[in-house]
């Protein structure tokens, strides 16, 4: 099967003890089918190869985008995100529960990462979107995008204060990389972030343009994980009333609506006849945020991305535009490349494109569904995968792929497919005495025993 070209790189790692394994078959020396755990492994380490062999030589971070053709027509190629290297710090940690690499190959890193992060530009404690991989310096994101990003800031501390739970206990080196991401954790100002004490967190701030970006962000959307490590930050944290205004608009954010007979839970757009949102919304804030037993007066967070993922699953499976390729092996829609440009792909602005990311990082949520998405793909359309996995976006519809890939795309796969098979990024992230106090402080009830 053509299928297989594509794993040799992972025999090493595969480790599959379950019944099933023994229905593999080989011709040779060539594997020709594979189990559930067999592929699992395979596209974890897959992606997770994005952020070691490649990521930015200087600096260890992830590489904003990397395109085969070698050809960067929007930002340098040495340009590394904020946000995706958080994901990329919960990547390598899969890593070493994998075997891919060995735990002090994996401190080696961490250490040069956090290193480089500690003298790259800030404003306000804030990374911001990108980062000159060489030096440093900020990358614009957009002409008044040049200064922290709160938002990008927030994944990034959500991967490293994985790390620091990961390593807490460890030797002297790694207890040495636990005090440096504790000080940048601790340097991030949250509350400046506030405009000045408006019950509201604001996306950026420019030391050029100050608040002209002018982005509160509130309503439901990727940001939760920004309002619960403000409330956490223990020397620049928020009120609770930064949370229930700004956040969840004095309780606008719940939403009595529903899409295939499944409640949305939260309200995805203030302004919209749209109803849901891309998929990576139900990644982003919990690739270490557990939703599992997760309440506060607003949601039962389990329910929010359980029923966002069938969502989207039942959207395809309906396929109401008639779009070629759709079905129940072949479904998720978010943000990523397309046929023109980078689209919010979802039901609603759906333009016939779809990216893997958005099934296979659903993982936790849609099992059984994920996992007809990431067969389908492995076995029939091997010209989809590259060496860090399944390619960022494609389309059947209209004869169409991009050989390239996205940091923020790539980073949730192993990380929440971990996540699906043993939990790992959220126990670390959820044994984090910050966190717990600051989702206390939000009024969340936190049951992890299920």
């Amino acid at each position: 099967m053509k299928y297989v070209i594509f794993f040799s790189l992972s025999f090493a790692f595969l480790a599959c003890n379950s019944k099933k394994d023994k229905q593999t078959k080989t011709k040779g020396n060539i594997l020709v089918e594979y189990t559930d755990n067999q592929l699992l492994d395979t596209i974890q380490f897959q992606t997770f190869n994005y952020f070691w062999d490649g990521a930015e030589p200087n600096s260890g971070l992830a590489r904003e985008r990397y395109h085969t053709d070698d050809v960067y027509p929007t930002s340098p190629k040495n340009t590394v995100t904020t946000g995706g290297s958080g994901f990329g710090f919960m990547a390598i940690l899969v890593g070493i529960e994998r075997g891919f690499i060995s735990r002090e190959q994996a401190v080696n890193r961490f250490t040069k990462m956090v290193d480089f992060l500690e003298t790259a530009d800030r404003f306000h404690g804030a990374w911001p979107h990108w980062l000159n991989g060489e030096t440093g310096k900020v990358v614009p994101f957009s002409k008044k995008d040049n200064g922290g990003d709160l938002v990008e800031t927030a994944f990034l501390i959500e991967g490293m204060l994985a790390v620091r739970e990961y390593f807490k206990s460890g030797n002297a080196q790694e207890r040495a990389l636990v005090t440096k991401i504790d000080k940048l954790w601790h340097e991030v100002e949250w509350d400046w972030y506030t405009k000045g004490g408006e019950d509201v967190l604001y996306w950026h701030w420019s030391p050029n343009y100050k608040w002209e970006m002018n982005f509160p962000v509130g309503g439901y959307n990727e940001c939760l994980i920004m309002y619960i490590l403000a409330a956490a930050s223990p020397t620049h944290s928020i009120s609770k009333s930064v949370y229930e205004k700004g956040w969840a608009r004095n309780g606008a954010i719940v939403s009595k609506d529903s899409l295939y007979n499944k409640p949305l839970v939260l309200n995805y757009f203030e302004h919209s006849d749209d109803l849901i949102g891309p998929l990576f919304w139900a990644h982003y804030s919990y690739v270490g945020l557990n939703p599992k037993g997760l309440s506060d007066q607003y949601a039962d967070y389990w329910e929010l991305v359980k029923n966002h993922a069938l969502i989207h699953y039942e959207y395809a499976k309906e396929n109401p535009l008639k779009f070629k390729g759709y079905g129940d092996d072949m479904w998720g829609l978010t943000s990523s490349y397309s046929v023109k440009g980078y689209v919010g792909h979802r039901p609603g602005d759906d333009h016939g494109v779809i990216s893997p990311t958005a099934a296979l990082s659903s993982f936790p949520y849609t099992p059984k569904e994920s996992m007809k998405m990431l067969r389908n793909l492995y076995k029939n359309h091997d010209s989809l995968i590259g060496k860090y996995g399944p390619y960022d976006a494609f389309s059947f519809e209209h004869n169409w792929y991009t050989p390239n890939y996205l940091a923020i795309d790539q980073g949730p796969i192993p990380v929440m497919i971990e996540n699906y098979r043993s939990g790992l990024l959220w126990d670390l992230f959820m044994e984090n005495k910050d966190v717990l106090r600051g989702l206390d402080k939000l009024g969340f009830i936190v049951e992890q025993n299920n």
